[in-house]
């Protein structure tokens, strides 16, 4: 038996016990309007990042074998438009369009650039550190993303309905939340300690603003405004038009 066929033998038996006595947390995060006294209607509650820190004795997962994630562009859409990772992970970036794209990210979180590549390809980035990674295309000033780089794998993104659910062990952890929408302070509000039993715990619902949140324009990877976009035709090197 060698020492690497040993090594991964233990982690997948302690990752195995690990997942038979997880516990789950369990809420709701309904997304609320500050502009309005009584809360504007919103009906679409996703998007919201939801984790847990192991705090003191809480143990953390043995390590996995190497993460993986996908963000598609499709339609000109980044999908899914919020995507949370653990620390370590590599995100493909495929090219499901007719047209190219060149993902980026010039600022918070990790730098990236995998430069313009064509339809039906794709472009993978590992993230080595915690942040939030907010993603733009180069080409098309609408498309926008963010990736959660999370210093933990137990995460969730919230549903529709504003429903999470974070599979872990019993023990400590520190509870944070982040949206896109909502400033440092709001969040902060909701950050808590609190101990997971054996049997699972249910926070019930939680209320986030979007106060202070003003949406700014963002500049293309060299800095400078992007220009004005006309209509798209693909053609192909050696296709006759």
């Amino acid at each position: 038996m060698t020492l690497r066929w040993r090594t991964s033998f233990s982690a997948a038996v302690a990752l195995a016990a690990a997942r038979a006595t997880a516990a789950t947390l369990s809420g709701t995060v309904l997304l609320t309007s500050a502009g309005d006294s009584g809360g504007r209607k919103i009906r679409d509650h996703s998007g919201v990042v939801v984790w847990l820190e192991p705090q003191g004795a809480a143990p953390m997962a043995p390590p996995a074998a190497p993460r993986r994630a996908v963000m598609e562009q499709r339609n000109k859409t980044f999908l899914p438009h919020v995507l949370a990772v653990e620390v370590g992970t590599t995100v493909d970036f495929p090219n499901l369009d007719p047209i190219f794209h060149n993902a980026f990210s010039n600022y918070d979180g990790q730098v990236f650039d995998v430069h313009l590549y064509p339809p039906h390809t794709t472009r993978r980035v590992q993230f080595k550190r915690p942040g939030m990674v907010r993603v733009f295309c180069n080409i098309h000033a609408t498309m926008s993303a963010v990736i959660a780089v999370l210093p933990t794998p137990y995460f969730a993104v919230t549903g529709v309905d504003g429903r999470f659910e974070i599979q872990a062990p019993p023990g400590t952890y520190r509870f944070q939340v982040w949206h896109e929408r909502s400033q440092a302070e709001i969040l902060s509000k909701l950050e808590r300690q609190l101990t997971v039993p054996g049997d699972g715990l249910l926070l019930g619902e939680l209320r986030l603003a979007d106060e202070g949140f003003l949406a700014v324009p963002h500049k293309n990877k060299y800095g400078r405004d992007y220009p004005v976009q006309r209509d798209e035709h693909v053609y192909y090197p050696g296709v006759r038009r």
